[in-house]
């Protein structure tokens, strides 16, 4: 085990620019120590799973370096998509609020003008009647990424008005 430790030493020494630069070509800039040792776990995995019979080294361990970091960064950015991130002082203030039908529907009326006619059917399905994507895809008969477009684009809308109200 000891000697194993040793020769992967040396390997990650080896290749530590070729991840470096897949963590450049890949436009990382934030979390680049994590992204690294994500590096680091798939090389180790790399060098253990290697079938020299099949390729050269270098080729294997840079695509399977280069697709566990793009795996890893999906799974950021869905992440992200599903997850709202608020100041603390608007946490505070959400739990202070019981959100009841009058204020979805003043949510509803203060957008009116800034959304689409489509980005309004998202708003009113997914607030007043509590409504999945493929549910409301089944309702207007449209595809399920059509409903996504509908919502993205009504989330950035709802963002910008909150913006500008201050809150």
């Amino acid at each position: 085990m000891e000697r194993q430790i040793e020769n992967f030493e040396h390997i990650a020494t080896q290749y530590t620019p070729m991840i470096n630069s897949i963590i450049r070509s890949l436009h990382i800039y934030t979390n680049k120590e994590e992204f690294y040792q994500i590096g680091l776990i798939a090389l180790w995995e790399a060098a253990r799973g290697f079938d020299p019979e099949k390729g050269k080294f270098e080729t294997y361990a840079y695509r399977f370096i280069k697709g566990r970091m793009m795996i890893e960064l999906t799974r950021c950015h869905n992440q992200l998509e599903r997850n709202i991130h608020l100041k603390p002082e608007q946490w505070e203030l959400l739990e202070d609020l019981s959100v009841g039908e009058t204020e979805i529907s003043e949510l509803i009326d203060a957008c009116g003008n800034s959304l689409t006619k489509n980005q309004m059917k998202w708003l009113k399905y997914a607030c007043q009647d509590q409504l999945t994507i493929q549910e409301i895809a089944t309702i207007e008969n449209v595809s399920v990424s059509t409903v996504k477009s509908w919502r993205d684009r009504a989330r950035k809308n709802i963002k910008t008005i909150m913006e500008e109200i201050g809150f």
